[in-house]
């Protein structure tokens, strides 16, 4: 599995400890920036991995910003893109098992690095579970096809 990251200047410091926690549990990672605190549009880095995962260059990306939630914005701009806010593990674990989640957005400002851990932990053990949830995807895509254009 290969996973983007990004942050802007919010969220650099809890950036560098996700990475730091994927590269123990042998997850490849490609880091694309912030890598200081000086101001940066959040805009700028979330399209860099949405792009990534939209194309399927990733499997899927991190975000972090202050509070993830722009960062989220941003990411579900790009078709085939499901970005996820979380701040506790049991939505972290949902957002994958009945969304399939390919992005998950967090805030460097309201997590601390193993309360970071722990969510994404969390996210990369569920599993999808399609079923019943499969039809509601469908309509993502569907919506996507309509309004991507």
């Amino acid at each position: 599995m290969k996973i983007a990251l990004a942050s802007d200047h919010g969220g650099v410091q809890l950036k560098e400890s996700i990475k730091k926690f994927l590269s123990s549990r042998h997850v490849e990672t490609e880091d694309l920036g912030t890598n200081g605190t000086d101001s940066v549009d959040y805009p700028d880095f979330a399209a860099e991995v949405a792009k990534k995962v939209s194309d399927g260059k990733v499997d899927a990306g991190v975000l972090i910003c202050g509070t993830g939630i722009g960062m989220s914005m941003v990411a579900n701009k790009f078709k085939g893109v499901r970005a996820a806010v979380v701040s506790d593990t049991y939505s972290a674990k949902m957002s994958k098992e009945h969304n399939n989640a390919n992005v998950l957005c967090l805030g460097g400002r309201v997590s601390n690095p193993a309360q970071a851990a722990e969510l994404v932990q969390a996210w990369l053990e569920a599993k999808y579970e399609a079923g019943r949830h499969e039809k509601r995807l469908q309509k993502i895509r569907e919506l996507e096809g309509k309004n991507f254009k």
